[in-house]
């Protein structure tokens, strides 16, 4: 039986993921064998796992950085949004139900069996599992039932390193006051706390991380200064992809749904020397410059067509296109450009059909299954092998189907307009097949020799470098239980 340590953070965004990333890598380093564990994550960037299920991108990433193939018990329970107030619940890689966000405490219970039966299958495979927790354990208000952060932990018996976020500011209250608000036995889990993504010489920081060192009675396992190479990892957020902007190059826009999903899609081509990726923001025009437009995908494909048209993008795109210009969607944006979405059963919301902006001479109509399915075959403009995965609703069928954009196991995938300007396809992650992107990205007059597998393995044997540098990594790996 291996043994487990838990990164809990003082809230969202303190950089969770990326310290149990490079701690995998770091283990991983010294000979460990290592897997990560997140026991409920919410996020629609999801990634297909090699067991046919699906679990969030960031622990996909993770496991990477293990060396691992990613399986569906390092993610057991997965929310994804559907709406304000509704997301789809996936257990052990599969859909369970969808549920309103009010009636998700009643759920948790019966989903704990579940996430402590994956974690005991991956302590007994690996030297160390290190888990992520969600959110913050000084929510108090979602203690109850909780089986995120110190609800798990207690149940599962896993030592808490407590991380504060110094970017933010405030991270002194952040770290005290956690300790102040949760149950003194949740308190008693932690076994000390490290603060993270400080900017600047960090023994500037020595009264304040002594200080709260003396007022928690906490173990400091150090200061660890920003990551200058996150940029190269996958984005936790689409709008963090727009974070290297340039000035030059070939111009791509991809349009920021209120529910996209899977967009790390993109990451590949902000890196590119010869691309220039805008997201773009709700309020915001298609700039007249854009060589290709990208609808993305999204867990509310109907949902995001009505957002898509309340930012007048519907008539940006036709613009676009008359003037010659490409458009590519990619699952749930290749829906929205055919003529119509049918959602007789609403699987994604209210049930109805919703016209589509006519683009692509197709037709979608929503099923209750949903595919997925690591997928390789051969882009038939280039004659160029293409790698991705599959993960959606719906089937979608036309007369531009007769113009694939893929050929997979002698059958067509996607679909191409008559002018050729317009594609659609359900393949995501092709993007960061390097040959694909090279050949796409020809076909638009760009030259590419960008290693996108290479420049995070690379980033990934950074961060655990950073880490060994600036925490005590083996004072951390010693308290693992």
């Amino acid at each position: 039986m291996g043994r487990a340590l838990m990164i809990q953070g003082t809230g969202s965004n303190v950089g969770k993921s990326m310290l149990v990333a490079g701690l995998c890598r770091a283990a991983r380093l010294r000979g460990l064998t290592v897997a990560p564990f997140k026991p409920q994550n919410m996020s629609n960037n999801a990634a297909v796992t090699v067991d046919g299920g699906e679990i969030g991108r960031a622990q996909a990433l993770q496991a990477q950085a293990s060396g691992l193939a990613p399986v569906s018990d390092m993610n057991p329970v997965l929310l994804k949004p559907e709406t304000e107030s509704g997301a789809q619940v996936i257990v052990q890689g599969r859909w369970l139900t969808s549920t309103r966000a009010a009636d998700y405490a009643a759920l948790k219970p019966k989903l704990m069996g579940a996430v402590l039966d994956s974690f005991s299958r991956l302590k007994t495979r690996y030297d160390l599992v290190i888990v992520e927790g969600a959110g913050s354990p000084a929510e108090v208000n979602l203690r109850r039932d909780d089986i995120a952060n110190m609800g798990f932990a207690r149940a599962a018996d896993v030592p808490v390193i407590l991380a504060g976020d110094i970017d933010r500011g405030g991270v002194i209250a952040q770290i005290i006051g956690t300790q102040a608000v949760i149950d003194p036995e949740d308190a008693a889990m932690v076994a000390g706390f490290l603060v993270n993504k400080f900017r600047g010489d960090p023994r500037l920081f020595g009264d304040g991380y002594a200080l709260i060192g003396a007022r928690t009675g906490w173990r400091g396992f150090g200061v660890c200064p920003w990551f200058p190479q996150a940029w190269r990892l996958p984005a936790e957020d689409a709008l963090d992809i727009a974070a290297r902007p340039k000035a030059e190059g070939l111009h791509i826009v991809a349009l920021t749904f209120s529910r996209i999903a899977n967009f790390d899609d993109l990451d590949p081509l902000a890196q590119e020397p010869g691309v220039r990726l805008t997201m773009l923001r709700a309020g915001e025009a298609i700039p007249g410059d854009a060589d290709l437009v990208i609808l993305p995908g999204s867990k509310s494909t109907r949902g995001d067509l009505a957002f898509l048209r309340a930012q007048g993008w519907d008539i940006d795109l036709a613009a676009h296109h008359r003037r010659g210009g490409r458009i590519l969607g990619l699952c749930g944006g290749y829906q929205m450009l055919g003529r119509s979405i049918a959602d007789p059963e609403g699987g994604e919301g209210p049930a109805g059909t919703t016209a589509g902006l006519g683009l692509l001479e197709v037709d979608t109509v929503m099923t209750g299954d949903k595919r997925l399915t690591q997928v390789q075959g051969r882009h038939i403009a280039s004659d160029t092998p293409v790698q991705g995965y599959e993960i959606h609703i719906g089937r979608s069928e036309g007369p531009d189907r007769a113009r694939p954009f893929a050929r997979i196991n002698n059958g067509g995938e996607g679909a191409i307009s008559v002018d050729g300007l317009v594609t659609g396809s359900y393949l995501h992650g092709i993007f960061a097949d390097d040959a694909f992107r090279a050949a796409f990205l020809a076909n638009l007059g760009v030259s590419s020799s960008h290693s996108h597998s290479t420049a995070v393995e690379a980033a990934l044997d950074s961060l655990a470098a950073h880490l060994e540098e600036h925490l005590d990594v083996s004072g951390l790996f010693g308290v693992a239980r």
